[in-house]
């Protein structure tokens, strides 16, 4: 498994510059990073110092999403375009979608069938790219109130109805721990469907070790699937950061 840094929550706490966040992860051991928006990047750059210094851009996040109204579908394309674009800058091979907030006075079944189809008109550019979007479930009850994707279950039908390998699930440890539990099942159970991981304990969202999930099985459970990808370092730290990330090497990796 590859373990890959997010430089916006693991960072959050620093003053540190972008770059010198992206140098400070391989300095620490780490051979991936991630971050959320793109846009104010200098992502010629980075392709540069991620090379020099041997690290992968693991993922970042599509420009919009709002999947649940077709209304906003052609932006929602046109945003992947110019991310995918951005992505082959970096070499990376995974990016993230949100769907949105869910709409008052729309049928859960339409805001679904919203996303499905966004999602599959999204397939030929993905394909034409060789890069995997994951759809990210999120929890309600402590960080995104009113967000429509919070189940699993729903996020792998949704997977399973458009019916590409380029279309997986991000499954964050974290949000699924508090929207649902059973982790470890549902993880054996859909690995075929899940594209990329996050974690973070619960409650606070810090680092691995400090709250209520057990990391050690969930790990090894990861690892006994085969599941070679990126497994996201999504935290927000009470500790030191260079502290907290030697730490997670040494315990867990």
């Amino acid at each position: 498994m590859i373990f890959s840094v997010s430089l916006d929550a693991v960072f959050s706490k620093t003053n540190l510059s972008f770059e010198e966040r992206v140098e400070r992860s391989r300095e620490l051991g780490y051979t991936s990073i991630e971050f959320w928006g793109w846009g104010d990047k200098d992502l010629d750059r980075l392709a540069e110092v991620t090379k020099r210094i041997g690290l992968q851009v693991g993922s970042f996040c599509t420009k919009y999403g709002e999947l649940v109204d077709p209304a906003k579908r052609g932006l929602f394309l046109e945003g992947l375009q110019e991310t995918i674009a951005a992505a082959k800058k970096v070499d990376c091979a995974s990016l993230i979608v949100t769907v949105g907030n869910a709409l008052e006075g729309v049928s859960r079944e339409a805001q679904h069938d919203s996303i499905v189809e966004g999602l599959r008109a999204a397939v030929p550019l993905l394909e034409e790219a060789g890069i995997t979007l994951v759809v990210e479930p999120l929890n309600m009850l402590v960080d995104h109130a009113g967000y429509y994707l919070v189940r699993s279950d729903e996020a792998f039908e949704i997977i399973d109805e458009v019916g590409s390998p380029y279309v997986k699930v991000l499954y964050d440890v974290y949000h699924q721990q508090i929207s649902e539990g059973n982790l470890i099942s549902t993880i054996q159970a859909n690995i075929d469907r899940i594209g990329y991981f996050h974690i973070a304990d619960h409650p606070g969202r810090h680092e691995i070790g400090t709250g209520e999930i057990n990391y050690r099985n969930v790990l090894d459970a990861i690892r006994e699937t085969g599941y070679a990808g990126p497994i996201g370092l999504e935290y927000f730290p009470l500790q030191g950061v260079d502290e907290g990330l030697k730490a997670f090497l040494k315990e867990y990796a």
